[in-house]
């Protein structure tokens, strides 16, 4: 099952950052004020938190089969992110205004990835006892690899219209969903649950496993999506000297590069955490990413050389240790309500993305660009005393 569940994990969540791959071209078309970078991976976000609050408090992905709310998911946030290839002023009759109606659109897309990507998850916690860190890394090595293909269809797109980025990964997505249907059954280990008892949640906040793995990934989501957002703005910015790399198409494919290397990461962790332990790969990466984040001024700066390589080594690390947080918030939780558990904590966690966004929005309009990832610091600094608990007493993640 573990292929078909990560190449659909991977299609569908190529929707996830279409929006930000085209940006320019949106921006246009609706009228976008500046920083419209920053409000369209905020709407998704936004658009995703509101989803998975629904999604738990409905205990959808337990109480119904993961692989249909996969599919019907996939499909709605499909919808949501291809119709955008019609323009933007639909919204002016509900008195809106386009720009308004383009972050409506990301919303939704946003709000129905809430039943793709802790979905996925759980259809692998279902599946897999043994080796769930294992298989966690190749399914969030997927999502990066699908976050990053936006950048690579528009950096090969040629003279294709903006509107193929959008229609490319949605109709990707739409045959991810049925490739679960048609495939993945329910698996072994799936519990079902026919209430919604928050209270079964919030106790599992009160095990030291399952509380140090959640603080250890708020910590760890303060930097991936800020980190993931800016760096198409930074290697732009770092590389406006130099002609030979500074064309658009080749800005979108370094930064495909940069992201898509986090795939790499979360494999390669996912097979060291069946020697190691979960915990301790999760703290190594975020270790990693964090002094990157504490050096990103001279990072930065660095021969172009020397920064590109640095920078490679940052999307390797920064994404490799949330397939492990998310396999300590499964094995920490009780079956039952795994799912919702999941969905919860990634609730959180990309509410946490928000103000770190904004706040890379901020400082990117006052700052010059090798300042920015120093604001991401505090986040891995906070995840590693978080996990400080896991580490002591050892995981049976292996």
């Amino acid at each position: 099952m573990l292929p078909i569940i990560v190449a659909a994990q991977f299609a569908g969540t190529s929707m996830w950052f279409a929006g930000n791959a085209v940006v320019a071209d949106i921006a246009r078309i609706a009228a976008a004020p500046p920083g419209a970078l920053g409000s369209i991976t905020t709407a998704v976000q936004l658009g995703f938190i509101v989803g998975t609050l629904v999604y738990a408090a409905a205990l959808i992905s337990d109480r119904f089969s993961p692989s249909r709310v996969f599919l019907v998911s996939i499909v709605l946030g499909a919808t949501c992110n291809a119709a955008g290839v019609l323009g933007f002023d639909w919204a002016e009759p509900l008195g809106l205004s386009p720009y308004s109606g383009a972050l409506l659109l990301r919303f939704g897309t946003g709000f129905f990835l809430a039943g793709v990507y802790p979905v996925g998850m759980k259809l692998a916690a279902d599946w897999f006892g043994a080796g769930l860190g294992r298989a966690l890394g190749y399914l969030v090595g997927a999502l990066a690899i699908g976050t990053a293909l936006p950048h690579l269809v528009r950096a090969t797109a040629g003279s294709l219209q903006w509107q193929a980025v959008l229609l490319a990964t949605s109709l990707l997505a739409i045959t991810g969903g049925l490739a679960v249907i048609l495939g993945v059954r329910d698996g072994p280990f799936r519990r079902r649950s026919g209430s919604f008892r928050p209270g079964a949640i919030v106790a599992a906040f009160k095990a030291i496993g399952f509380r140090s793995a959640a603080l250890g990934y708020f910590g760890h989501m303060w930097e991936l999506y800020a980190f993931w957002a800016f760096v198409p703005l930074v290697l732009a910015a770092r590389l406006a000297n130099a002609e030979s790399v500074a064309q658009p198409a080749t800005v979108s494919a370094l930064a495909f590069g940069v992201i898509a290397l986090g795939g790499l990461g979360c494999v390669v962790g996912g097979y060291v955490a069946l020697r190691r332990g979960s915990a301790v790969v999760a703290a190594a990466a975020l270790a990693v990413s964090g002094a990157l984040c504490l050096t990103s001024p001279l990072v930065l700066s660095a021969p172009v050389p020397v920064f590109l390589t640095l920078l490679a080594v940052w999307g390797f690390a920064v994404v490799a240790d949330s397939p492990q947080f998310s396999t300590l918030v499964a094995r920490n939780a009780r079956p039952e309500i795994r799912g919702s558990a999941l969905t919860l904590v990634n609730c959180i966690g990309f509410a946490i993305t928000i103000p770190s966004i904004q706040l890379l929005t901020y400082v990117s309009a006052r700052l010059s660009a090798q300042w920015h990832f120093l604001f991401l610091a505090v986040g891995p600094v906070l995840g590693l005393i978080a996990l400080r608990g896991a580490l002591k007493a050892g995981d049976a993640s292996r």
